[in-house]
């Protein structure tokens, strides 16, 4: 009968108490950060969403939840006793289950006009 004496990595929970998000880039932004005159980047309000923009490019953030969480992870050292040598281990100092996404703004686009639509038609008679 075999036996397991290697007991694995420890993993402890340790949130930091720090808000993190997680920001996906899309490849356009992506390269332009990583050219050699990265651009200086705002963030703006807008009637819809925060808007971050670059020049004549802008983002908007949106909120993407996901189904499985994300584990932030930092490595950590656990002493196994006073006088011995700590061990290495993991910490998980967050857990994420939203993303942000930038999804490209058309500055002149303009809201399409609603007509006729029942539920609007219904919502204003109340």
């Amino acid at each position: 009968m075999s036996t397991q004496s290697d007991a694995g990595i420890p993993l402890l929970h340790a949130p930091d108490g720090k808000g993190y998000k997680l920001l996906e880039l899309p490849p356009e932004l992506l390269a332009l950060l990583e050219s050699d005159n990265p651009p200086v980047l705002t963030l703006e309000a807008s009637t819809n969403s925060a808007l971050l923009k670059s020049g004549s490019q802008s983002w908007g953030l949106r909120q993407k939840n996901t189904s499985n969480a994300l584990m932030l992870l930092q490595p950590s050292k656990t002493p196994t006793s006073s006088t011995e040598i700590p061990e290495a281990g993991l910490e998980a100092i967050a857990t994420m289950h939203d993303t942000i996404e930038l999804v490209p703004e058309t500055s002149t686009a303009a809201a399409p006009v609603a007509r006729g639509k029942w539920h609007e038609k219904f919502a204003r008679g109340r």
